[in-house]
């Protein structure tokens, strides 16, 4: 065990608090078990950190990977029951889905230990989890998604920006320090290398190859337990749908592509979504809470999107890409029978500086978002502005 709390204090040394995730201060962190899940690569081990070492007695606290050698030869059970005896009262464990058996461990620790405290993160496919163990009315659970453009802001430049709501945005209550730089160029930047908290190292885009293909390749196959072969198909569904988005599936003509059955492709559509790969937008013909059939599919992001084009990814799925993105982390987002698409009562037509009025004329509460334009005016909205709804 000392070799784990070495690991955690030289972390915690190397952890910076100059900036932290917009999730932080929604999470309930007296709560006895909290699950931070997402996708890899967007920040959750170090908001992790950055907690403890903000708000906790670190001499009552450890740190943990799940994967960590240690646990070839000690269960994660036995760990927490020592940690608590010699005094531990918060346990953060970073990667559960990399420990095999975690469900019904963490229980245990849950119903074993009730004054111990439990943090850990995990890859958001744990969201599809079934099986005899259901923690669902033990945890509070938390989905954390990629940087927004607010927060690209204060990392990259320092500019700490208020998060604004829908309606302020839609009111045109967004302000922008434009005495110090303009806020285009800036979103082409976060278009391109601004999702992922990493985008100030060097060689972003290896890095983000990296991420995917750990995902492909360790993630997802070892979580829904596949063979080599499908494991290579979902791969290839991927640049498939790199290549085509904004992408209208057809799951007959994709499982002929890939050889295998039209349900295993729906499947395999899910765990990209859950993983962080894809988003897929939904019709509302069934409301909200049973939404209806998959009517596009986007990449997560529009850093994905550069990096796995071949070439220069079309201006007009980048723009329907970031839209999307930003605005699935905060709202029920729909698609819509006369726009691009539909948030409660409002709908949205996304285009470039030069988009008419013409599809919505006659819609009520319909908005044209507008990439390329700093201000907006009545019901024309810039896309940039969308960016600090978190």
């Amino acid at each position: 065990m000392d070799t784990l709390y070495r690991s955690y204090r030289i972390l915690l040394n190397n952890t910076s608090t100059e900036f932290v995730r917009y999730l932080h201060d929604q999470i309930e962190w007296d709560s006895r078990l909290i699950a931070i899940l997402g996708a890899r690569g967007i920040g959750k081990t170090t908001m992790l950190l950055q907690h403890i070492k903000l708000y906790d007695n670190v001499d009552e606290t450890l740190f943990v990977t799940a994967d960590d050698l240690y646990f070839t030869e000690h269960k994660l059970v036995d760990l927490a029951m020592e940690f608590y005896q010699h005094g531990g009262k918060k346990l953060y464990i970073d990667e559960i889905h990399k420990y095999n058996g975690w469900a019904r461990e963490i229980k245990n620790i849950y119903d074993l230990i009730p004054a111990l405290q439990v943090v850990y993160t995990g890859s958001s496919i744990l969201e599809l989890e079934t099986g005899e163990t259901d923690l669902s009315r033990r945890k509070l659970e938390y989905r954390m998604t990629g940087l927004s453009f607010r927060e690209f802001l204060a990392i990259s430049r320092g500019y700490h920006l208020p998060v604004y709501s829908l309606e302020d945005v839609l009111n045109h209550k967004v302000d922008f320090p434009y005495d110090k730089e303009r806020p285009l160029q800036l979103f082409k930047e976060y278009l391109q290398q601004g999702f992922y908290p990493f985008f100030k190292e060097k060689g972003y885009f290896i890095r983000l190859q990296s991420i995917v293909n750990q995902t492909l390749e360790n993630d997802i196959p070892t979580f829904a337990k596949m063979n080599i072969t499908t494991a290579q198909k979902i791969k290839k569904l991927l640049y498939i749908i790199a290549k085509s988005v904004p992408f209208k599936p057809n799951f007959t003509k994709l499982a002929t592509l890939l050889d295998i059955n039209r349900n295993t492709v729906s499947d395999l559509m899910c765990y990209l979504e859950k993983a962080g790969m894809i988003n897929q937008l939904r019709s509302d013909t069934e409301g909200i809470r049973l939404l209806g059939k998959v009517d596009k599919v986007y990449l997560n992001n529009t850093n994905l999107a550069y990096a796995l084009a071949n070439n220069v990814p079309d201006i007009g799925n980048i723009r329907e890409t970031v839209f999307f993105s930003t605005m699935k982390a905060t709202h029920p987002i729909v698609t819509s029978s006369v726009s691009d698409f539909s948030i409660g009562d409002y709908t949205f037509e996304i285009g470039g500086k030069n988009k008419t009025q013409k599809q919505v004329r006659d819609v009520e509460n319909a908005y044209i978002v507008k990439d390329d334009i700093e201000y907006g005016m009545r019901n024309i909205i810039p896309l940039w502005m969308f960016g600090f709804v978190y």
